[in-house]
């Protein structure tokens, strides 16, 4: 299931899976990638009830950059080799 999840998600992990692991890389970040990416999710949740709540369209705008963040954090998180979540963090 993993292999078919990795396969759908490929063209947003290919590009992160290219290079080495940096060397600040530790297994925690994988851990504190995925709780982030829930916290975004729950954030845009939240956004989704006040868009409903207010009408206003430009409510939308929080909901999609929330969603995107959320979702891109937690594919890494589950789905990214070590590299791919190294780069995400930043391997300087």
């Amino acid at each position: 299931m993993k292999q078919f999840l990795r396969k759908l998600a490929g063209p947003i992990l290919k590009p992160l899976e290219t290079g080495e692991v940096g060397a600040n890389y530790k297994e925690s970040h994988r851990a504190i990638l995925n709780v982030v990416g829930v916290l975004f999710l729950i954030l845009s949740g939240f956004s989704v009830f006040i868009l409903n709540y207010t009408g206003e369209l430009g409510a939308l705008i929080p909901v999609l950059a929330f969603l995107g963040i959320g979702g891109l954090s937690l594919i890494v998180g589950t789905l990214g080799s070590d590299v791919a979540v190294s780069k995400m963090w930043g391997n300087r």
